[in-house]
């Protein structure tokens, strides 16, 4: 190969590789986000259960995204009955039971 065809492929190989990455970074940040129930203010607790301190109210009709879960306090609510917690934000969680995500299990990893 001589070498204007080897500094093409590289050039190229290169410039495919940053594509890769930035393609690559642009869908990790890019969460997708869930409703809340219709209807609801939905509490957003300092932790995965009912005796955590409310930190605050999301207002109706608020999209949330879901960076993990985790079990906690059992709750009723519009989506039914579930244990599963849903971290919304650094120490912010709201029970699965009040966010549309289409099933009754993990749709998240587990927070660690």
């Amino acid at each position: 190969m001589n070498s204007v065809r080897r500094r093409f492929a590289v050039s190229a190989a290169v410039a495919g590789a940053f594509m890769m990455v930035l393609g690559s970074a642009s869908q990790a940040s890019a969460a997708t986000s869930y409703p809340t129930a219709p209807g609801y203010q939905v509490n957003v607790r300092s932790g995965p259960g009912t005796s955590y301190p409310i930190i605050k109210v999301l207002p109706e009709g608020t999209r949330v995204a879901i960076y993990c879960q985790r079990p906690g306090t059992t709750v009723t609510g519009p989506y039914g009955t579930s244990n599963i917690w849903d971290n919304v934000a650094n120490g912010e969680y709201v029970s699965d039971a009040y966010v549309y995500t289409g099933s009754d299990g993990y749709i998240r990893p587990r927070c660690s």
